[in-house]
């Protein structure tokens, strides 16, 4: 199907994301994993489980500072995924294609790459184990397995996703279905379901929820303003707490609840909710001093967004050079994450808080209004970001911007 184009206002505005498209595509998918596969080691002096956001970031950084030869990554996936523009691909605004490419390619150039899945982890003896019956042991360990979908919890899923009514954008195998869904939406109800669990980018079912009502409105489903279309919502959608409740629809999007890797749950590193026990501002284990944990796993207290990812990953990389050095950890983790939240197909508000939930703004203008320009950041310029910088170890988060403008206005 031919995806829905996002409307872009002005001759300027249109050049800008034109541009923006071209870099991404002179830059091209990373080619840093060449090397042929071969037998792993059993000891490296940083192993890396998880081959998303966070564990390729870091190998990269780990790269530079002890070597390729000493690092290795822990993943099972052919695949690695940007999943942040999901939310537009679901909306018809991205394709599928663009999010996704070779786990090889992404893997940093001369840094194993153990394809296996982590069956047990044992930091007292500073060994995990894999489900090909490999031992491997660490001096450091950085712990990155993400977060784990449970469409099982909900009766009637994931069989249910064969209905042509029922989409879902945290997952590779129904985004489309999403944007199907929202294409045969013809009248009756939109539903936006919403778990009473941790999720990952909490603000997406918000997000496919205003782009559907976009979308409504472009087709002339609905009309009027979004103030006054707030106001009768129960008209067009709702954000459900669970699926318990009986309700009919006609269009259904599913946001699966959530938890920490059942590799976690039982382990030494987990607290007693299974996920990464770490420091909230050093992202050290709070008993393991040479176990670190990244991203979705964690119990950080901030929401887990690949923005959070990135300003985590600076932090990180500041902990374990000091650690090496047997000194303690100086730079501190305020909590940044950002949740770019789309309210159309051409205006995003930019929200970027720390742990306090208190406003931590980048840009020197007032983020809480609807822009086009935040819109085709969201879109173009974030992803660009994503592949050519943050997974090569060299975008901790946007903090050197936000002093660079307020140095600029002082």
């Amino acid at each position: 199907m031919v995806p829905l184009v996002a409307v872009v206002s002005g001759p300027r505005a249109q050049l800008f994301a034109c541009l923006l498209r071209l870099g991404t595509q002179q830059a091209g998918p990373l080619q840093l994993h060449t090397g042929a596969s071969h037998a792993a080691r059993n000891h490296y002096e940083v192993l890396v489980l998880g081959g998303g956001s966070g564990g390729i970031t870091m190998a990269a950084r780990m790269k530079r500072k002890v070597g390729a030869e000493n690092v290795a990554v822990v993943e099972p996936s052919e695949r690695h995924f940007y999943q942040p523009i999901w939310t537009l691909v679901g909306a018809g605004a991205k394709q599928l294609s663009s999010s996704g490419r070779p786990m090889a390619s992404v893997i940093p150039s001369g840094v194993e790459w153990i394809k296996a899945r982590v069956i047990e982890l044992n930091p007292d003896k500073n060994c995990i184990h894999t489900d090909n019956d490999e031992q491997i042991s660490y001096r450091y360990l950085i712990i990155a397995l993400g977060i784990q979908l449970h469409y099982e919890k909900i009766k009637g899923l994931p069989e249910g996703f064969a209905h042509p009514k029922i989409g879902s954008n945290y997952s590779v195998k129904t985004v489309e279905k999403t944007w199907k869904a929202l294409q045969d939406f013809k009248e009756g109800n939109a539903i936006f379901t919403f778990p009473n669990t941790p999720v990952k980018c909490a603000g997406a079912p918000q997000k496919i929820m205003y782009l559907s009502e976009a979308y409504f409105r472009k087709v002339c489903f609905l009309s009027g303003d979004r103030d006054e279309q707030g106001r009768r919502s129960s008209a067009f959608g709702r954000i459900l707490a669970s699926l318990n409740n009986i309700k009919k629809y006609e269009m259904l999007h599913v946001t699966p609840p959530m938890g920490p890797p059942d590799v976690l749950k039982t382990s030494p590193v987990a607290d007693a909710a299974g996920w990464v026990d770490v420091d909230k501002e050093t992202l050290q284990h709070k008993r393991y001093p040479n176990v670190f944990g990244i991203g979705d796993c964690t119990n950080l207290p901030t929401s887990k967004t690949a923005a959070a990812v990135a300003a985590q990953s600076g932090i990180l990389d500041r902990t374990i050079s000091l650690i090496m050095k047997n000194q303690t950890p100086t730079k501190k983790y305020d909590g940044y994450t950002s949740c770019p939240l789309v309210t159309g197909y051409n205006r995003v508000i930019l929200a970027e808080f720390d742990y306090k939930a208190e406003p931590l703004e980048t840009f020197p203008f007032d983020q809480s209004k609807e822009r086009l320009s935040m819109y085709v950041m969201k879109a173009d310029l974030m992803p660009f970001l994503y592949w050519n910088m943050m997974l090569r170890g060299y975008w901790g988060g946007p903090a050197i911007l936000r002093k660079l403008f307020h140095l600029g206005m002082s």
